[in-house]
């Protein structure tokens, strides 16, 4: 069962005070996040995960208000099943729990934070660390396989030791659905002065200096770019011309060795593709070693060519927004939701 431990039992952090209260308005939580470095940024901070859904960049941007719209229902169902996989955990390792009493402060490093999943409890039901939860899909599950856990849950909870002075903590996930992991992580001093080190001169830097960060190449940098400014139509950005004949010229390199990279690629996917033949599978000692299978994309023009009439059969029709009609009535809602897309001329500077 899960205890609720109330705010005053926060001095089972050795390093840490209670900054705000859980029950606190989400106003005060927002304000409350964009004075210092959770958990959840320094992974962001340091680029892991992949950079597919954030990066350096938005934690720059939340810092300064400027946060990107969030899906609430991911964040609702997010929030739902941090519940269940505690109770897993718990049921999986004997290991008590409890609600943590709101966001944690470091007593010496005030911009040093901690919104704790859960605190996992001792034989005595003294807090003896932090338990991180993570919901994730099961093509990740060899991540999590023999005691493993990815690096930026890894990080996380090293930071939520950070901030608590605790020895350990422990990071659960539920993986595809149906399968808890969990593992007990050891503090690694080394690490959480490196993490303490790094974001703490990023933090100075970028919130309290307010210095953009650089650019960077992750997949979520991109997407938000996107989003962070409303176009104007028809103006014009003034750039250094040494600067744009560089990166043009780096750009175009980058380009070809893309393609030649492209070709190489395709050369040894080929050779797996004439080894496999006939079969679905190949196998190298016993174990697989990749997998040829019709599993991928439906080929529906070529199956109209050659089934014009069963195709037939099993088309209907689909509702299709009419963007034409809308751009001629509504030009400039329209203008507000299309990509913007960056284009390099072949001449130019």
């Amino acid at each position: 069962m899960t205890t609720t431990i109330e705010p005053s039992a926060v001095i089972d952090a050795p390093t840490a005070r209670l900054l705000l209260p859980a029950d606190a308005s989400r106003e005060e939580w927002e304000a409350t996040r964009r004075s210092g470095i959770g958990g959840s940024d320094v992974a962001a901070i340091l680029g892991l995960g992949g950079g597919k859904y954030t990066s350096p960049r938005h934690v720059f941007e939340a810092k300064h208000g400027r946060p990107e719209d969030v899906n609430s229902e991911e964040a609702e169902i997010g929030t739902e099943i941090e519940g269940f996989i505690a109770r897993m955990f718990t049921k999986r390792s004997g290991i008590q729990i409890a609600m943590p009493p709101g966001t944690l402060v470091h007593l010496d490093r005030p911009w040093m934070l901690a919104n704790v999943d859960r605190y996992a409890l001792d034989e005595q039901g003294h807090v003896a660390g932090p338990l991180e939860c993570k919901n994730r899909s099961a093509y990740q599950l060899d991540a999590w396989e023999d005691g493993a856990i990815p690096d930026a849950p890894a990080i996380q909870c090293h930071w939520y030791m950070a901030v608590g002075g605790w020895s350990h903590g422990y990071v659960a996930a539920l993986v595809g659905g149906n399968k808890v992991r969990w593992s007990r992580l050891e503090r690694d001093e080394e690490l959480i002065g490196y993490l303490v080190d790094y974001c703490g001169t990023w933090y100075q830097r970028h919130v309290v200096e307010g210095f953009e960060p650089p650019a960077d190449g992750y997949e979520a940098t991109t997407k938000l770019l996107a989003k962070l400014w409303s176009v104007k139509p028809e103006t014009v950005a003034e750039v250094n011309v040494d600067q744009a004949k560089a990166l043009r010229a780096r750009r175009a390199d980058l380009k070809e060795r893309e393609k030649a990279l492209a070709h190489d690629l395709r050369t040894v996917e080929n050779e797996m593709r004439l080894l496999t033949g006939e079969n679905e599978v190949a196998k190298a000692g016993g174990k697989a070693a990749w997998s040829w299978k019709a599993n991928g994309p439906f080929a529906s023009k070529r199956f109209r060519e050659a089934h014009p009439d069963l195709a037939a059969e099993y088309t209907h029709l689909v509702e299709a927004l009419d963007t034409d009609r809308l751009k001629a009535d509504h030009a400039a809602i329209y203008d507000e939701y299309r990509a913007r897309v960056l284009r390099v001329p072949e001449k130019g500077v």
